[in-house]
Parts: structure tokens; sequence; C-alpha cells
């Protein structure tokens, strides 16, 4: 029963991550399914994050997320199929006539935090518990 509980927890801990991240992102802006892959880490993927984002919460703008091609990719998952693109374009990404936004305007770039900031915020976390 423990190795269950501690399984449900890292999950718990991978889709926080996951949901973190993609609150990050301003109105406007998107990043990729492989690109927050890679910024989680060794062990995971695109598709994993994909499967996170399709239970997302209501914080979290799961509609900035797309797809390398810059195509929105949730059009058999929500209905209608072109949700995700019209979310993005109220925001200002423009599409062109293949469903594609053009990745080098629109891909948001987070700057890693300096090792300083993020020593303080984890110990911040460690003090109120979280």
């Amino acid at each position: 029963m423990a190795k269950a509980d501690n399984k449900l927890k890292l999950v718990g801990q991978y889709r926080e991550r996951v949901y973190r991240i993609v609150r990050r992102i301003p109105r406007g802006r998107v990043m990729t399914y492989g690109q927050i892959a890679v910024m989680l880490g060794e062990g995971y993927t695109p598709r994993t994050v994909g499967f996170v984002m399709h239970n997302s919460d209501d914080r979290t703008p799961w509609h900035r997320v797309i797809n390398s091609q810059g195509r929105c990719s949730t059009t058999k998952v929500v209905l209608p199929g072109d949700k995700q693109q019209r979310m993005l374009e109220h925001e200002g990404v423009k599409f062109d006539q293949n469903g594609r936004c053009d990745l080098e305007t629109y891909l948001f770039k987070p700057r890693r935090r300096s090792p300083k900031k993020r020593d303080a915020a984890r110990a911040r976390a460690a003090l109120y518990g979280r």
C-alpha cells in the first residue's frame, strides 16, 4: 500500500510541476509539449505532458500549450474541435491557413531562476510546508 501511495504522490508532484510551468505562459504566447518536457528533465516526454494537460485544473491556461509544428493538438479531445485555436486567437496569436502559428513570434521562452532566487523560493516553500 505504501508503494501505491508513493506512486500517487509522485504523479501529483509531476502534474503540479507541469501546471506551474504552464501558468507562467503569458497571454498571447505559447509553449510546446516538448519544450515543457525538456524543462522537466530526463524521463519526461511531450506525450506525458499532453496527458497532464488533458486533465488540467481551472487555474491552468491549457490552451497555451501546442505541438512542435505550431498547431493545436486538441481537435479530437476538446469540443468544439477548434476551441483551442479560437482561444489563442482571442489572445492575439495568429494562425495561417494551415492552422499553424509562427513559433518564432509566439513561443514563450521562460528565463531560468537564478540559483539565489531558486534557493529563496525553496526556503519559503519549506517554511510554509509546501
